[in-house]
């Protein structure tokens, strides 16, 4: 099961508001979205669980680019909504590498059907590619309250607890 939630911070405090990703295809197509929730350009919070799997944050402040922390890459590739924030750039490859393409082709030398080391000559290229664990930026809250640290110690209920550190958790909980 899948939550997504928008926090905008404005002059009054935090304001939640309940989001569908189904049109969201790119990392672009969800900062724009956030940047609509804040006309101010003021710093506004995606926020992304799966429960017991993963769960994100995008930063987006005015027309600065996104910045994103993810709790478990591996559990993110796995996932539609994690696909759209495990960009290249996030994780570590140059855009259009052709190696990268390679990795996805079956190229273990079988032919007509004969599977043999199917699974290990595919599984090698994906695991090195996306790292089990997080990525991003681990200092995305320093500045809200919530340390690198912090951040990577939250538990299964991350997202109530980075409301909680902003004094968000009753905006958030409404939408929830």
């Amino acid at each position: 099961m899948y939550f997504a939630a928008l926090l905008a911070r404005t002059e009054d405090g935090w304001e939640a508001s309940d989001t569908e990703l189904d049109d969201v295809e790119t990392l672009s197509d969800l900062a724009d979205l956030a940047r609509e929730a804040s006309p101010d350009d003021d710093t506004v919070l995606v926020l992304i669980e799966q429960e017991d799997g993963w769960f994100g944050v995008v930063r987006v402040d005015g027309e600065d680019d996104p910045r994103i922390y993810i709790s478990d890459a591996a559990a993110a590739a796995r996932s539609s909504y994690g696909e759209i924030l495990l960009t290249d750039e996030l994780l570590g490859r140059d855009p259009g590498d052709p190696d990268d393409e390679l990795d996805s082709l079956d190229l273990d030398g079988t032919e007509d059907g004969d599977d043999e080391d199917d699974e290990t000559a595919g599984d090698s290229g994906s695991a090195e590619a996306v790292p089990h664990g997080p990525v991003g930026d681990p200092g995305i809250l320093d500045d809200l309250g919530i340390s690198e640290k912090e951040l990577k110690l939250l538990s299964d209920d991350a997202l109530t607890e980075i409301a909680e550190a902003l004094g968000a958790a009753d905006v958030l909980e409404t939408v929830r």
